[in-house]
């Protein structure tokens, strides 16, 4: 009897205790499956993703595993970061699944080649805010000038990296938070206005990208760990101010 008792209780516990969301936990998924080109920095991205939820307070788990990507598991995190995934990267289910994650208030992170994901899923790119059309050959040099103060206090910095084209320029559905300066290099085709950091909030959710990030020796480049820095707390609804 008493057996009984204890095991209705715990029921009408579990039936009225709220799902945690995404809001409530200290996890960070870092994804990073790739379906065409794989990128040799990710290892590094990886690790330097994973210190940096580390420092703040947050636990990071790895994965390329696309089954990863249902309620139950997503629901374990605050924000799920999209490390240089290339091509299809989710079936249908899974992607149905990331869409209710966002909705019910999580966050999204996009390094590199996060903008040249899932292009037959118009939601993703409405999510990362802009696909990926094409760089020039090699590594570039140039100005990165923040528009915002907290990413690397809104000085210029110089970047040498993959830079990527968009097919279309995000800055009226996104806050831009970066832009490049095309004078610099060659292959550049998006003119004056060249947005290569954005956020924006998101059907419930939270959407943080950069197009930085294709070199390895980038991650050793304090500018750019800022705005990762702060890209990784806005994702994750530990600050507002992305």
């Amino acid at each position: 009897m008493r057996y009984t008792i204890a095991c209705g209780l715990a029921l009408l516990s579990m039936l009225c205790t709220p799902i945690a969301n995404a809001q409530n936990s200290g996890r960070i998924l870092i994804f990073s499956k790739a379906a065409k080109f794989r990128h040799d920095a990710i290892p590094t991205a990886v690790q330097t993703l994973k210190a940096m939820a580390e420092e703040q307070g947050l636990q990071a788990e790895t994965s390329e595993d696309a089954t990863q990507f249902n309620d139950g598991n997503l629901a374990r995190y605050r924000a799920v970061v999209f490390t240089s995934t290339t091509g299809d990267v989710l079936d249908d289910n899974e992607q149905a699944a990331f869409e209710r994650y966002i909705r019910n208030g999580g966050g999204y992170m996009g390094v590199h080649a996060a903008a040249d994901t899932e292009y037959d899923w118009a939601w993703y790119g409405r999510l990362v805010g802009a696909w990926f059309r094409n760089h020039p050959p090699g590594l570039q040099t140039t100005r990165i000038q923040p528009e915002r103060n907290n990413l690397a206090s809104g000085t210029a910095w110089s970047v040498r990296d993959e830079l990527y084209n968009y097919r279309d320029n995000p800055r009226p559905r996104v806050q831009v938070l970066a832009t490049l300066d095309e004078s610099r290099y060659q292959g550049g085709t998006m003119g004056a206005d060249h947005p290569i950091s954005w956020c924006h909030a998101f059907d419930g959710g939270r959407s943080w990208y950069t197009g930085l990030g294709h070199d390895a020796a980038l991650y050793r480049t304090p500018q750019f760990l800022a705005q990762l820095r702060q890209g990784l707390r806005y994702a994750t609804g530990l600050d507002a101010d992305c």
